[in-house]
């Protein structure tokens, strides 16, 4: 019976590995870096948008485009062989998909997307809460419930102990 249990912990253990092993695996990307990082995967007009890449190996600079931002510059970034540029949505640009291409010398070219949605609301949301423009209405109509949910209460006790009178 013990021994069971232990073949069982073991067999949950080995299983549980094995379905975090090919998560992990896709989390590291494509060997040698062959890609370019858009962030934020959804940008709203008027924000900034950061393009990263490493696919230009060890040179220093780079150039890119999109359609919504137009032309930007990479630069060296933080890490070696890593190169970053920045470039602003202009505040009237339509909500769709935009196209971003960075090319490095001499002839690495490389294409990405990603989504320009519309700006969202900014301020508080009215959820109910907070000083009310009508309160007299609203308290008159509270009192009144709470009346009524009081009488239902005391009339009910009053039919239990006239029930439990005449047993």
């Amino acid at each position: 019976m013990r021994n069971t249990r232990i073949v069982a912990g073991i067999c949950l253990a080995v299983g549980s590995l094995a379905l975090v092993a090919p998560a992990a695996g896709a989390a590291a990307g494509p060997s040698g870096e062959q890609t370019i990082r858009i962030t934020p995967a959804a940008a709203t007009p008027g924000s900034r948008v950061t393009v990263t890449t490493g696919a230009c190996g060890k040179e220093t600079y780079g150039k890119g485009t999109s359609r919504a931002g137009g032309a930007f510059h990479l630069f060296a970034g933080d890490r070696a062989g890593v190169l970053v540029g920045v470039f602003d949505i202009p505040p009237g640009t339509r909500p769709g998909t935009d196209t971003v291409t960075v090319k490095c010398p001499p002839r690495t070219r490389i294409t990405d997307t990603y989504r320009i949605v519309e700006r969202a609301p900014s301020g508080g949301v009215d959820a109910g809460f907070g000083a009310p423009t009508d309160q007299g209405t609203q308290l008159a109509a509270g009192s009144v419930l709470l009346a009524a949910a009081a009488a239902g209460g005391v009339v009910r006790m009053r039919r239990r102990t006239a029930a439990a009178a005449r047993s």
